[in-house]
């Protein structure tokens, strides 16, 4: 597989002039859909994770292997540059460097680490707590040890935002920069104000979460230093509403060639790669490709 090509591609995305959004993808089909669309990065979440591979919410009972192991699916099914959600990197410093080398490995362009206290510890039900910002700066320097290809970006991320405010975000950020990740990822940014000091505060790229799409459009991003702007995880909601939808329609009766919002057979045959599958079988198996349902 292609990573380091891919990886520079992303690397040339975030050195450049231009804010993009990614698609959020959550398996190979989905990562291919992106790729055909014309997306130039794919992001894969921890929630979108949990959901995809457990069926369960964003609370961290998803292993780094399972996660490790989604994400190889997702590269090697095409050539679409992949940043991930590594959430707290599994553990302590220990596991960061270990997280990073296995995400390295699955073929990810870029990770971000954050600075979450996670999972929540007993008696903390309910709110959000931060690990202090001396071993978030461990962490990082944990995850640029375990990485092997230079290429690989690694970013740091935090949520204090909208946890302790203003001060302590642009000290964290300031902090994690100091140790050299290659940009800094923020959840919770709700103003231009607050962006502003971000922007002001570092010299590395900005990676923003879903909810900061409203602050403005590409451009009033890309002059703020923002390089990465999620729009949110709706594509695997709405692939879950389909087939919940699709089920029901089939459990009241409807017959299957009545239903209108499946994809058709070219479609899967595309993303599938159904013509290459044939190729490779006429050459190496003989014969003709035969049709199944």
């Amino acid at each position: 597989m292609h990573w380091a090509d891919r990886r520079q591609r992303f690397r040339a995305i975030i050195e450049g002039d231009r804010c993009v959004h990614p698609g959020s993808v959550f398996d190979p089909i989905s990562a291919r859909i992106a790729e055909e669309l014309g997306f130039k990065v794919g992001m894969f979440a921890g929630s979108v994770a949990s959901m995809a591979v457990l069926g369960a919410p964003d609370l961290i009972v998803l292993s780094l292997s399972e996660f490790a192991d989604q994400s190889y699916r997702i590269c090697r099914a095409g050539n679409l540059p992949l940043l991930v959600d590594a959430d707290h990197g599994y553990g302590n410093a220990l596991n960061v460097r270990r997280t990073v080398e296995e995400l390295e490995t699955a073929g990810v362009a870029a990770l971000t680490i954050e600075d979450t206290e996670l999972p929540q510890s007993y008696g903390t039900v309910g709110g959000t707590q931060l690990i202090s910002i001396e071993e978030g700066v461990g962490k990082m320097k944990a995850a640029l040890d375990g990485r092997q290809d230079s290429s690989l970006v690694v970013a740091g991320r935090t949520g204090a935002m909208a946890i302790s405010g203003i001060e302590d975000t642009v000290a964290r950020i300031k902090a994690y920069e100091s140790v050299g990740v290659d940009a800094v990822f923020l959840s919770g940014v709700s103003s231009t104000d607050q962006l502003s000091a971000v922007s002001e505060a570092v010299n590395i790229p900005i990676f923003l979460g879903g909810a900061a799409s409203g602050l403005g459009d590409l451009e009033t991003l890309s002059a703020a230093g923002v390089r990465i702007c999620l729009q949110g995880h709706h594509p695997i909601q709405a692939a879950i509403k389909a087939t919940y939808d699709t089920l029901k329609a089939l459990r009241d009766g409807t017959p299957p060639n009545d239903l209108t919002s499946v994809a058709p057979k070219d479609m899967l045959q595309r993303l599938t790669r159904e013509n290459d599958h044939r190729r490779w079988m006429q050459d190496w198996l003989g014969g003709e490709f035969a049709e199944r349902d």
